[in-house]
């Protein structure tokens, strides 16, 4: 039989690609699978600097300006966010602080300045005069301890109360917003890393 096979009724027939005389169209190579790229992140304003830094003092590991110098920019990015809710409800940053210091403390609410110094991290002059700015607004109120003379403390009034319970709830929501662009583990394993850096630096609670 020549290279041309003959089939019924004496017709010719194209033996197919694998030799097997059967005509049928050889099946089509799987399309290899498309490789989707990921897209490289955005780059901010630190990546400007550690490029510099780079070709400038390429002997030197800039490596740590990558949390640090990010850390610097969103507390400033922050604080400003955070200061707009508090005007809102007719409070600054540092009312805020020492009316939710009280809010969240045990009953009946009462801390001592050193207390409020120490949860702050601020001296006691500052302590002070955001004392007499709360005091003089009716949102907090000084007394002598029944024990010890010596001792002041500062407790919540019941405007103060109204003012930190309304102001709570908005303050917690603007955090959720800013932090939206991270998911729930991003979340989880940022605030795990900075309580590993804080606790390094000697900020536990003792």
């Amino acid at each position: 039989m020549t290279h041309r096979e003959q089939g019924e009724g004496g017709a010719d027939r194209q033996p197919d690609e694998a030799g097997t005389g059967t005509g049928a169209a050889a099946p089509e190579p799987e399309p290899e699978p498309k490789t989707e790229r990921t897209p490289a992140p955005a780059r901010d304003h630190v990546d400007l600097v550690l490029d510099q830094w780079s070709r400038r003092r390429p002997d030197l590991d800039a490596s740590p300006m990558a949390v640090i110098g990010r850390l610097k920019r969103l507390t400033r990015l922050l604080e400003g966010e955070l200061r707009r809710v508090f005007a809102e409800h007719g409070l600054d940053a540092a009312s805020f602080d020492v009316l939710a210091t009280l809010r969240r403390s045990d009953p009946p609410h009462h801390l001592t300045p050193a207390q409020l110094m120490q949860a702050a991290m601020v001296t006691s002059g500052a302590v002070s005069q955001r004392l007499d700015r709360l005091e003089a607004a009716g949102l907090v109120a000084r007394s002598r301890s029944a024990a010890d003379a010596r001792v002041v403390h500062v407790r919540l009034t019941d405007q103060g109360r109204a003012v930190i319970d309304e102001a709570l709830p908005a303050h917690v929501a603007n955090e959720h917003r800013l932090l939206a662009a991270l998911d729930t583990d991003e979340r989880d394993a940022l605030a795990d890393a900075l309580r590993t850096l804080l606790l390094s630096l000697g900020d536990g609670t003792a």
